[in-house]
């Protein structure tokens, strides 16, 4: 009985941390208990100090229910966003998904074969300086780009772990429970449980980037696919252009449209003495070239826009396609791209109208994401709280597995 109330435990504080608020009925509902054996639980977790009474429900005529959440500082998750380039590491507060502290390094994953020693490296320092105890750290999340099989922790693409699971390597290493996924389903997932495909039956969540990833939300729920490599949407095949894709094809979509197309387009305009409020890009600094061209954008800058709108154009082209396939409620715009803002919606929109056959794309909304740069480390966190049960499960087992090779020692 002690594990199954356990159990149930984590599935009232998995439902409190999607939920942020939610009543004492709800929960009983949503873990298919009893209202009075889920009071009891709720209870047990307000005298261990993680969850909190946080007033009343917006009356609807009769008694308003008690609201409840989690304490704000008692339970954490460190969250890791990788693209190809850059990786960003963040201490996530469960009460409220607050992103506390936060640190970014240059990690080029392609062809570099210590990359998974320099990523657990810099998570392990990390984690020393932090400003609370590793004990109210539940788990790791990573999200990363590649072909990924979440379930058993590999990356077919980036970051070799040998005979062992990523997850394995690294929880071994830091003590915690690790889990990882597609970046790009991260992202979707951050939009499904915090953002605009809340609540929405399908949706695609298009992540702007150094390529452009898709989520897709199907039925209410994360898309993966069979092998968990769904929403390629990057290497479409829409141009005959001769471009080399990193992926050994050519004519991909990201070989007209990603960011690092844009840049190199800058670079040579630039070059060539177009006029721009950009002066120079920095030459081996992607991270920063494609912050000054949005911040150029956002200032109107004729060039900049101008690049940033043909990208979109082309998105768009492919974005037809998809909405032929699966006739979503809703696009959502994410990823590095959105710091550009609302820039890509009438482009997107143009090549929808001239692509899309209107009766199909007639109810799709299309929107930038709220969440923006942040909904990969906010979905890296999610990602943690969406195996709770299961990261009990491995923290025990990592720390038998420690305490067996110390005392080998």
């Amino acid at each position: 009985m002690g594990e199954k109330k356990s159990f149930y435990k984590k599935r009232i504080i998995k439902e409190i941390y999607f939920s942020s608020l939610i009543s004492c009925a709800d929960l009983s509902e949503k873990i298919n208990k009893s209202l009075p054996l889920t009071t009891k639980m709720l209870n047990e977790l307000i005298d261990e100090g993680i969850v909190i009474e946080t007033g009343h429900a917006a009356s609807t005529g009769g008694r308003r229910p008690a609201m409840y959440s989690l304490k704000r500082g008692m339970m954490h998750v460190i969250a890791v966003a990788m693209d190809q380039l850059v990786t960003r590491i963040a201490l996530v507060d469960m009460s409220d998904s607050a992103i506390k502290e936060i640190t970014k390094f240059e990690l080029k994953l392609d062809k570099n074969p210590t990359a998974l020693f320099e990523l657990t490296k810099n998570m392990d320092e990390f984690i020393n300086k932090l400003s609370i105890s590793k004990e109210k750290i539940i788990g790791v999340g990573i999200g990363m780009p590649g072909f990924i099989n979440f379930k058993k922790g590999i990356n077919y693409t980036f970051l070799p772990s040998g005979e062992t699971s990523i997850n394995d390597h690294i929880s071994q290493r830091l003590g915690l429970p690790v889990f990882i996924d597609n970046d790009s389903s991260l992202i979707a997932l951050t939009e499904l449980k915090f953002g605009a495909a809340r609540n929405k039956q399908n949706a695609m969540v298009i992540n702007i980037s150094w390529g452009i990833g898709l989520g897709l939300i199907l039925n209410g729920e994360l898309f993966r696919g069979s092998d968990g490599f769904a929403g390629e949407f990057s290497h479409l095949p829409l141009f005959n252009n001769n471009k080399l894709c990193e992926c050994g094809k050519s004519g991909c979509l990201e070989t007209e449209a990603s960011l690092l197309v844009v840049i190199e387009k800058a670079r040579k305009a630039l070059a060539d003495g177009r006029p721009s409020l950009l002066k120079e890009l920095p030459a081996d600094n992607f991270d920063e070239a494609c912050r000054e061209i949005t911040k150029a954008a956002g200032k109107g800058d004729k060039l900049t826009v101008e690049l940033l709108s043909e990208a979109g154009y082309t998105i768009g082209r492919g974005v037809a396609i998809l909405i032929h396939i699966l006739n979503p409620d809703i696009i959502i715009l994410s990823g590095r791209g959105s710091l550009a803002g609302k820039i890509w919606l009438a482009p997107i929109q143009q090549a929808l109208n001239e692509y899309c056959i209107p009766r199909l794309g007639a109810n799709t909304a299309i929107q930038m994401s709220a969440l923006g740069y942040d909904a990969e480390l906010i979905g890296a966190a999610a990602l943690v709280i969406e195996n709770y049960e299961m990261s009990m499960m491995k923290t025990a087992i990592t720390n038998e597995v420690m305490a067996d090779a110390l005392n080998n020692n």
